[in-house]
């Protein structure tokens, strides 16, 4: 299968073919998929070089005079580095850009701490209106994107990842999806980590509501699972743990509730091995996620039943 970052160079360039206000805006990272793109529109795919800073201020500049730019590097990159930007030239300018990351938290471990992001999310989260999307298979990262240019002149976050649940789902840009329903909780899987929630609660009494559009948050559809599901609530985010434990508190903040995020620790680990070691040292895999599901939710059933 191949990967949501395998999908943006081709998807992006199409959008370059069919509308006229898009530009593509690159830092050297990705630019060699965008080469015949170059060349058909010269004047709409610009590589800044290793300046990243640079990289947002022109996006910026170019939402100012009408178009809708699209900005892409790693993720500690596009929103650590040039945080001043991002806040300023964007965010202060009202202006519009869509920010296309790829790397998500530990998606080349070798690159080393320098190339791992899991603050992403929760630093645009000090932002105000960002939509933040966060496919989950590249089949829903090529849906997303189009939403996101397609957006207006929104400001705009979409967070590539090699980490895939094995199958894409129908997703709409805005609201959960719900894939399971029971009766003892509710378990809100973020982007790449459904499969590995489905697996954890295979015969947990708990509602799966899967999110690929996490800003803005879907409290109405948290408030209707939790009608029937209860009000103990976790979130399961590929990024830092408690990024989004605000926003559902706010969405049930008339009810008596409890809410648990599970995500990725602010603990550096300095030995980078792989992936799936990253997610078991985080307590993302599905055993981890076992254990810690069961014990916070009521009236699950035991890990041995």
């Amino acid at each position: 299968m191949d990967s949501m970052r395998d999908r943006f160079a081709p998807v992006v360039t199409r959008l370059l073919d069919e509308d006229p206000r898009v530009a593509v805006v690159l830092a050297v990272v990705g630019a060699d998929g965008f080469t015949e793109a170059r060349r058909r529109h010269p004047d709409r795919v610009v590589d800044v070089g290793i300046r990243e800073q640079l990289l947002v201020g022109a996006a910026s500049g170019m939402a100012l005079t009408g178009m809708r730019p699209v900005a892409h590097t790693f993720a500690s990159f596009l929103v650590e580095r040039p945080f001043e930007q991002v806040k300023l030239d964007l965010g202060h300018q009202d202006a519009g850009a869509v920010l296309v990351s790829a790397a998500a938290s530990f998606d080349w471990p070798a690159g080393g701490y320098t190339h791992m992001a899991p603050g992403d999310v929760a630093l645009l989260d000090t932002l105000d209106g960002w939509t933040v999307h966060v496919p989950g298979h590249p089949d829903e990262a090529e849906t997303l994107l189009r939403h996101a240019v397609a957006a207006g002149d929104d400001k705009v976050y979409v967070r590539l990842s090699l980490q895939s649940n094995a199958a894409g789902r129908l997703v709409d840009g805005q609201r959960f999806v719900t894939v399971r329903e029971g009766r003892a909780g509710v378990v809100v899987a973020a982007g790449p980590m459904l499969d590995a929630v489905l697996a954890a609660t295979e015969d947990l009494d708990v509602t799966v509501l899967y999110a690929t559009t996490v800003r803005p948050f879907d409290a109405a559809a948290l408030r209707r699972a939790s009608a029937t599901a209860g009000t103990d609530v976790v979130l399961v985010e590929p990024y830092l743990a408690g990024t989004s434990t605000a926003a559902a508190n706010d969405a049930l903040a008339d009810v008596p509730h409890r809410v648990l995020g599970l995500g990725v620790g602010r603990a550096e680990l300095r030995r980078y091995g792989r992936i799936d070691e990253h997610l078991a040292a985080h307590g993302l895999d599905a055993r981890s996620l076992r254990e810690r599901i069961t014990r916070f939710t009521a009236g699950a059933v035991s890990a041995g039943a």
